[in-house]
């Protein structure tokens, strides 16, 4: 599995808005307390807005904060959000592939992976990560 940049700055800043439940985080705040270069934070947090993953205040005392319980955000969610299937081949979900001769269980190979990775990911949620620290 290969995390991209955009994936791993979103989780970090969800991190930090769960390590803060209470209270609004800037984005610039945010992007300093993680080092996420501050224009691409920008990008991310609009299409975590846009999920529903994260609420958003304008204003002099604005920011963000998670819209829904650290509880109820799985690490599953924050990826889907973000860059769709949780595991693909080629584009392809595994489901879909087909092969042909001595490659033909290639495509268990690619389900089973795919089932354990989103076991993983969809029962650990941000509350999760965050109580373990």
């Amino acid at each position: 599995m290969r995390v991209s940049a955009k994936v791993d700055y979103a989780l970090r800043a969800m991190l930090e808005l769960a390590a803060h439940p209470d209270g609004l985080i800037t984005a610039d705040q945010l992007a300093t307390a993680q080092k996420i270069p501050p224009k691409f934070l920008e990008s991310i947090l609009a299409q975590l807005r846009s999920g529903g993953l994260v609420a958003s205040q304008r204003g002099a005392v604005g920011g963000y904060r998670l819209a829904r319980p650290a509880e109820e955000i799985s690490i599953a969610d924050v990826i889907r959000e973000l860059e769709g299937p949780i595991a693909t081949v080629r584009g392809v979900r595994p489901d879909e592939l087909e092969y042909a001769g001595s490659a033909e269980r290639l495509r268990e190979i690619w389900l089973e992976l795919r089932s354990q990775m989103r076991g993983v990911l969809e029962q650990t949620t941000l509350a999760d990560l965050v109580t373990k620290s």
